[in-house]
């Protein structure tokens, strides 16, 4: 504070520089009050007597051990500081392993470790595809085409975004598709006429990008690894398994309905400063003709990635195939730039490690919630104030808590503290277990609250079209949208289609 006051006493005797005055930096109260808040509900967890354990519906009980107890005092800390921005938030992620080393919530080797977790580098691996995509000149080409088609109206460039956001999705992970579109995205931006300026287009445009991808990505088994991990819990309790196509079947009408609810959505928060940008559908044709054939950075850039996706998508269906760690796979196509050259020691310098940090500290509180148990303790409190209500209540809670959950914790970690206990649940409430599961997978794939809640989140941050307080403030009405459709599902669009709700009470 004191730095900051410190050029004061120069200013006010040289009448040159009387305006010095005026550049004397203000005192942030609302980033130091949030600090403080933060700082003030891990204190108040950290240091409150024992917590009274959770019992399941069979009275198992689950006692909160010192550690968890703590974890959920990190969990409230690092929540503050990341929606308030107190700190950039790849330095929040750095607290969080910090604090699990200094107050012995896990060991040091433990919470550190979780930052060079494969899902990391696989962000890492998404990134730099983005970067080779834009430095040959992909990018413009694909966002030069697409202006060509969709035309010179911005609702329409909306929609052209989300539906070949989405449509990506049903083929490859949505992290990848996301690091995909986003510098077509900033391509795209470049022709508005803004500059670099944050404008309601730019903020719409990335935002949107983010929240479509989890949209598209719960229509097909390729769109993340959340659907396997929930079908496996489904076949392991039920004993029935469902298929790939059963799920799309189920999944693509929510899916879809999200996409065009969330175009509408962004039209009314985000309505575009300009309706028309006049003459861009030609200037992004001789834009396009400009840049000529195509260049041996282009192709083999192409190529390359063409090929990690085939492989990651192939997965699915060859056996042979899966025991291929997915980031180990895509970081081939990261060596292959460099080795023949498309990038080079600049670029990797050029890396955003905010967004990559901010990944690692949200693995890593992800992993102390799940490890210390607090995760599981905080499932069957949840669900346990729901066993006696109405089963469409219950569905929405359960559904509800998934949502919640996913937005700290990774969504497949989401799915396998809440789902196995909603299925032990569901039949003494006379719920089908497939809604228990479809319901579950339709917020898992939804975080709109927080940035670290996916990585589609985080790299249209990049952008620095929005702040984290404005994607958290926007993601609550997108939240309770989703939560809507969600309901809308379980009572009229699933049923038409056959799927069963209701069983007999046993």
């Amino acid at each position: 504070m004191a730095e900051e006051r410190s050029s004061q006493g120069a200013a006010a005797v040289d009448d040159d520089k009387v305006g010095l005055a005026a550049e004397i930096k203000e005192i942030n109260w609302k980033k130091w009050i949030f600090m403080f808040v933060g700082i003030g509900l891990f204190s108040v967890v950290y240091f409150s007597p024992p917590w009274p354990s959770a019992f399941d519906p069979m009275g198992k009980e689950f006692v909160l051990s010192p550690q968890g107890k703590a974890a959920l005092a990190l969990f409230l800390l690092a929540g503050t500081w990341w929606v308030f921005e107190v700190l950039p938030i790849g330095v929040t992620g750095i607290t969080i392993g910090v604090v699990q080393a200094l107050f012995f919530i896990r060991p040091a080797s433990d919470a550190f470790k979780d930052f060079m977790d494969p899902s990391v580098l696989f962000i890492f691996g998404s990134l730099v595809i983005g970067a080779v995509f834009t430095k040959v000149g992909i990018t413009k080409r694909l966002a030069y085409k697409m202006l060509d088609i969709v035309g010179e109206r911005t609702s329409m460039i909306y929609l052209g975004c989300f539906v070949v956001t989405a449509l990506l999705t049903h083929l490859m992970a949505h992290t990848a598709v996301a690091a995909t579109m986003y510098p077509l995205l900033l391509s795209i931006y470049a022709l508005y006429g803004e500059g670099d300026r944050p404008t309601k287009f730019g903020k719409g445009l990335f935002m949107g990008m983010a929240f479509v991808a989890g949209a598209g990505s719960i229509i097909t088994l390729l769109g993340a690894a959340r659907g396997i991990v929930a079908l496996g819990f489904f076949q392991e309790i039920v004993g029935r398994e469902i298929s790939f196509f059963e799920l799309t079947f189920y999944m693509f009408p929510v899916g879809w309905l999200m996409v065009f609810l969330l175009w509408g959505f962004f039209m009314i928060f985000f309505k575009p400063e300009k309706a028309v940008i006049p003459g861009l559908r030609e200037k992004a044709r001789e834009l396009n003709a400009a840049m000529g054939p195509l260049t041996r950075h282009e192709k083999l850039a192409g190529i390359i990635v063409l090929g990690v996706i085939a492989f990651l998508s192939l997965q699915s269906f060859v056996p042979a195939l899966q025991p291929f760690n997915k980031a180990a796979i895509l970081l081939v196509s990261t060596i292959l730039f460099f080795v023949l050259g498309i990038l080079d020691i600049n670029d990797l310098e050029a890396v955003p490690w905010n967004i990559i940090l901010l990944f690692a500290g949200a693995m890593s509180m992800g992993f102390c919630l799940w490890q210390t148990g607090a995760a599981e303790w905080l499932a069957i409190n949840w669900l346990g104030f729901f066993q006696d209500a109405h089963w469409f209540v219950f569905v929405m809670a359960m559904a509800f808590f998934v949502l919640l959950m996913t937005n700290f914790i990774m969504n497949v970690a989401a799915i396998a503290i809440s789902v196995p206990v909603s299925l032990v649940v569901a039949p003494y409430l006379g719920v089908a277990p497939e809604v228990i599961v479809f319901a579950a997978l339709v917020t898992a794939g939804m975080p709109f609250l927080l940035l670290v809640g996916a990585a589609p989140n985080a790299i249209a941050y990049n952008s620095k079209q929005f702040t984290s307080g404005e994607f958290f403030a926007y993601g609550i009405p997108a939240s309770i949208l989703l939560m809507a459709v969600v309901g809308l599902a379980v009572i009229l669009i699933w049923p038409l289609m056959g799927m069963p709700i209701t069983v007999p009470t046993p």
